[in-house]
């Protein structure tokens, strides 16, 4: 899942996004509303957090242009004026949810998956394919019931093949969600997760799971 961040203050922009890059989440941060825009435009994203008090666009008029345009990541409202009119306006503005400041990491983790349930007309907490188990919420991963560990970024990599099975992804869809705006698309990244996951989901079983497409990319399937 790729999150964009708009928040003016770093230290609380840097905060979350350290937390969700632990989490597996691609993040790419703006510190102003013309940035947020810009990115929000320029890339796919599955959700943006976006404070209301921002410099050169706030948020409610951000949310408002890019719902206008199009949007179709669910937004949620990060921000310190908690009154109910606050919360109206920023629900009327076009956003899913909203959060007043400070708050809980661990409740704003649990209203980004939420939404992206919702987003995806999802009320299961875990995905299967064969006897392979991811868990959404505990961020667990089991094959033939025995626990696969995995790193942030190959949990990541194997939760959007999986959202995506039976379907092929190509590298240009893997880095536009699994990684942020930093990649390098020239670089074999991907490529390495791939056999990385291929390693401890597949190696010692007879049925084997992600399947290159050669010239077109990857699949995971029965």
């Amino acid at each position: 899942m790729r999150v964009l961040v708009v928040e003016d203050e770093k230290k609380i922009s840097d905060f979350i996004k350290r937390g969700l890059k632990e989490e597996g989440y691609a993040v790419d941060a703006a510190y102003d509303g013309e940035e947020g825009r810009f990115l929000a435009k320029t890339n796919t994203y599955d959700l943006i957090l976006l404070d209301l008090m921002l410099p050169k666009i706030d948020g409610l008029t951000l949310c408002k242009t890019l719902k206008s345009e199009g949007l179709q990541a669910p937004v949620i409202m990060l921000t310190a004026k908690g009154t109910v009119e606050d919360k109206v306006a920023g629900l009327d503005s076009g956003a899913d949810d909203y959060i007043t400041k400070p708050f809980a990491f661990e409740e704003l983790l649990a209203r980004m998956r939420a939404i992206l349930r919702k987003k995806e007309d999802r009320t299961e907490n875990t995905l299967q394919i064969s006897d392979l188990v991811l868990d959404l919420i505990k961020h667990k991963v089991t094959r033939a019931g025995e626990e696969v560990p995995l790193t942030a970024k190959e949990y990541a990599l194997l939760e959007y093949l999986m959202r995506n099975a039976g379907s092929v992804v190509t590298r240009t869809m893997i880095s536009e969600h699994v990684w942020d705006v930093d990649f390098d698309t020239f670089t074999n990244v991907i490529d390495v997760y791939i056999n990385y996951l291929r390693n401890k989901i597949d190696t010692g079983h007879k049925k084997k799971l992600i399947h290159t497409i050669r010239g077109r990319g990857y699949i995971i399937k029965e």
